[in-house]
């Protein structure tokens, strides 16, 4: 019966078995219904300042000026910037801001343009 089941997402183990609609590997402990619909657990969702959800490439403008640490140098409200990848941590979003580069940002800063 076993090779009907498919390796565990998780640990690739083959000896998965199945308790009701249920897959289960003994050698992780992860559960999961082979039904459903596969979830990234690792995507990192965001949301801007508004509530709209945040994806890799969207344009975004800032919502309040914001001081460059380490320089005299201020971005402005209205600046526009584009999410090049989402981080975990504090500064969560890695984007190239027009006229000042490459810098990271808080998703509570910026707006979807």
């Amino acid at each position: 019966m076993s090779d009907q089941l498919p390796a565990c997402p998780k640990c690739a183990s083959e000896y998965v078995y199945q308790d009701q609609n249920l897959l289960i590997c003994p050698e992780c402990a992860h559960e999961w219904d082979p039904n459903q619909a596969d979830i990234d657990e690792d995507a990192i969702v965001l949301k801007d300042a508004v509530g709209n959800l945040l994806a890799e490439g969207d344009k975004v403008t800032v919502v309040k000026d914001l001081k460059v640490k380490g320089t005299s140098t201020v971005i402005k409200v209205g600046t526009k910037a584009t999410i090049k990848r989402f981080l975990p941590g504090d500064h969560d979003i890695d984007c190239k801001v027009d006229g000042s580069g490459d810098m990271l940002l808080k998703s509570s800063v910026v707006k979807k343009a």
